[in-house]
């Protein structure tokens, strides 16, 4: 979700709220000036958790790579 500054510091328990499920952008100028994020969800083992699912192949689609990730789980 994307916010101004100006519209964090009106509603910032609303945004604080949010931040527990998903990331808050911050612009500033039209610019992002910072994330907010939750500090509970690991999000570099959930990236570690993708790497290496889409095998080194030119001819791969959207159902082998469903069925990979699948496969992993």
């Amino acid at each position: 979700m994307i916010v101004t500054a100006t519209e964090l510091q009106t509603n910032l328990s609303k945004y604080l709220e949010l931040a527990a499920i998903q990331d808050i952008f911050i612009t500033k100028n039209g610019k992002n000036i910072a994330r907010l994020t939750s500090p509970s969800i690991d999000k570099l083992s959930i990236l570690n958790s993708l790497v290496g699912i889409i095998p080194l192949q030119e001819t791969i689609d959207e159902d082998a790579i469903r069925e990979e990730r699948l496969a992993r789980q």
